[in-house]
């Protein structure tokens, strides 16, 4: 918080260029910092409520609405809080030197402000929660209901991804656990809103694909910034290609063999999606082409929505589960 007030006060953040934007300029760049594209990220709290078969509940997908709605809200505020963090480092790099507070489009007072109202509107969807009312809470009832736990989990994953823009991000590995742990945090959070029972495989399939994602993102890193690296992130310096080569192959590996478990041995799967095993083959070796020949990977959301390959197995593969789990008979 001190380098946010530093930041704030400093000469160039009240230069005469930012006091001339319009108010509707301004806007736009708050909206461009929210960085809505990345909200496609939080479709993982619908993991819940499509495995459970439960999708066509409307009080239950209406609650996994709200749930979705506040976890954008929640990472869009960790993004504009993590840019002022990383606001000098950010001037240095080719493409991030165009986000709004970086470009100088965004004024820093306004970020702060957005950061509180944002978690306030967070709050306020947590506590809307409790106006829908849930039958049959079984076991989230003696943990002290679906209600608090979803707010909890809320919570963890705010406080969780302040204390990486503050420090965590600069613990070699333990950062892109980090990462991976806001996945998971987003799975667990739509399961504990509905309430349902979700295989723990799947959670180690969210952790391992997370995981991939976010070497991949300091392998282009690396590989764009070369000797420049670790001046835009510090953490850089802790890694180099030949370790994040091997890291990547071991998750990878991780990743498949966990989906292909998940298939066929949870008690809450379904034998029957064994048939997007090759899809999500075919999706992992797609990203990794894109990482290792088209050095892309730097933002996985990007290249999800960017690439047509990526973009058509994701669709195509949800297409399937949702046949499987929801046409087909049992």
């Amino acid at each position: 918080m001190n380098r946010i007030n530093e930041l704030s006060s400093s000469p160039q953040a009240m230069s005469p260029a930012r006091s001339e934007l319009s108010v509707a300029g301004r806007l736009f760049a708050l909206l461009r910092g929210m960085r809505p594209r990345q909200w496609t990220k939080n479709l993982a709290l619908f993991v819940g409520i499509v495995f459970a078969q439960k999708l066509l509940d409307p009080r239950l997908f209406e609650r996994a609405s709200i749930a979705f709605v506040a976890f954008c809200l929640a990472s869009s505020s960790i993004y504009l809080f993590n840019d002022l963090q990383d606001l000098e480092s950010d001037r240095q790099h080719p493409k991030k030197k165009n986000r709004p507070l970086a470009a100088g489009t965004l004024p820093i007072s306004w970020a702060i402000v957005a950061i509180g109202v944002l978690w306030l509107c967070c709050a306020g969807l947590a506590t809307s929660l409790f106006f829908i009312p849930l039958v049959g809470k079984d076991v989230f009832a003696s943990l002290g209901g679906a209600n608090p736990l979803f707010a909890c989990v809320l919570a963890s994953y705010v406080i969780l991804m302040v204390l990486y823009g503050i420090r965590l991000k600069h613990v070699v590995l333990l950062d892109v656990f980090i990462i991976a742990s806001g996945f998971a945090l987003r799975i667990l959070a739509g399961a504990v809103v509905i309430p349902v029972v979700i295989s723990p495989w799947l959670y180690i399939v969210t952790v391992m694909l997370s995981l991939l994602l976010a070497l991949g993102k300091r392998r282009n890193e690396l590989v764009l910034m070369e000797e420049q690296a670790s001046n835009h992130r510090q953490i850089l310096k802790e890694y180099n290609l030949p370790l994040l080569d091997q890291l990547i192959t071991i998750v990878t590996s991780a990743t498949v063999m966990s989906y292909s478990l998940y298939t066929f041995q949870a008690t809450t799967g379904d034998y029957r999606l064994m048939i997007t095993i090759p899809l999500v083959l075919y999706g992992m070796f797609r990203y990794l082409y894109l990482v290792y020949v088209k050095k892309e990977g730097g933002s996985p959301e990007e290249v999800l929505l960017r690439d047509r390959h990526m973009l058509g197995t994701v669709v195509l593969c949800v297409a399937i589960v949702i046949v499987v789990l929801y046409v087909l008979p049992h």
